[in-house]
């Protein structure tokens, strides 16, 4: 688990690991530096599938795709450069990120398990007429590809990241070598996530509206347009909001994010419940044809994602429940 960057009254020999955090530092601007190649990249399969789908709903994606990708190509070379520096914000940055990266990964590894089967089995419909369907070796040959690349760049890379930086070691190095209380040590760090993954959520929420055309699940309904919009503005500014409370250790912005991530559970299985994905597709002006590609997975039926919806928020709420603990003298 993360682990708070709050100096010890008394700093216990340690091992001086200023070598390893110059080498993870340049290893992690060089990570920065291949997500920046991801941006045009991003700029040629938008383009192609513009054509090839005859929809300009992929090209809505590529301004918020391309800040992404940007901001964390800029994050990551920054955060490698403070890790070379042995500073104690990039440190606990890093830790953050790597936790991150690592549960994510686990996620999508999982999720690729359950999807590549089911796409490589429809591959024959994504075929030009004509064309030899694949063979079944070569399905398996790219299920094990895929998986393997997953496990290596989602699994494996980031808990190598996350048993460097939640060193004891390398956390007394850092302190000793940047003595001064940064802006990271003024919040445990399990909270300090938190306060960033929803101040990272604000600046996606804003985007939503421009992509998907304001479509929000809500209660058993589906808004869309101006309405959506401003309710998707409106959490935007409530995610800000909760995000200062946490990283001020406020009681209220927990009971706040509580209350809200139950909201949105009951909200989205009420309406998955009544709707499906496809519906939502359709409300964001995606083309037949990848709404036909779509459908052929499965995976997308209302009851489905109910079910999906309300599992998922049963780690969250726990994850809340751990950090509880820190908000006792707020």
């Amino acid at each position: 688990m993360l682990v708070s960057t709050t100096s010890p009254p008394l700093l216990l020999p340690y091992k001086d690991r200023k070598t390893g955090l110059i080498i993870f530092g340049v290893l992690t601007m060089g990570i920065g530096a291949l997500v920046a190649l991801l941006v045009p990249l991003m700029i040629f399969s938008v383009t192609m599938s513009t054509k090839e789908l005859g929809s300009d709903q992929a090209s809505k994606m590529i301004g918020p795709g391309i800040a992404f990708y940007g901001g964390l190509a800029f994050a990551l070379i920054w955060l490698g450069i403070g890790s070379t520096m042995a500073r104690r914000w990039a440190r606990a940055l890093l830790l953050i990120f790597s936790w991150s990266w690592l549960i994510v990964g686990v996620i999508s590894t999982a999720g690729a398990v359950f999807m590549m089967p089911r796409i490589l089995a429809n591959a024959a419909s994504y075929q030009q007429p004509g064309q030899p369907p694949l063979p079944a070796s070569a399905r398996s040959m790219i299920l094990v590809l895929t998986l393997v690349f997953n496990g290596i760049l989602f699994v494996l890379l980031p808990a190598i990241w996350v048993w460097f930086y939640q060193s004891k070691n390398v956390k007394a190095t850092c302190e000793v070598r940047d003595p001064v209380t940064r802006w990271t040590d003024r919040c445990p760090l399990p909270v300090l996530a938190i306060s960033l993954w929803l101040a990272f959520g604000s600046f996606w929420l804003l985007t939503l509206p421009f992509v998907f055309g304001g479509v929000f699940p809500f209660f058993g309904t589906i808004l869309s347009g101006i309405t959506g919009t401003i309710v998707y503005i409106l959490l935007a500014c409530l995610w800000i909001y909760i995000a200062w409370s946490l990283f001020k250790l406020q009681l209220r912005g927990w009971w706040l994010i509580v209350v809200l991530l139950c909201l949105f559970s009951v909200s989205s299985v009420l309406t998955y419940l009544h709707h499906d994905m496809i519906e939502m597709y359709r409300l964001m002006g995606y083309p037949e044809k990848q709404i036909a590609m779509i459908e052929q997975l499965g995976v997308f039926k209302g009851n489905l994602m109910a079910w999906n919806c309300l599992i998922s928020t049963v780690p969250l709420i726990a994850y809340l429940l751990f950090v509880r603990r820190y908000f006792r003298h707020a």
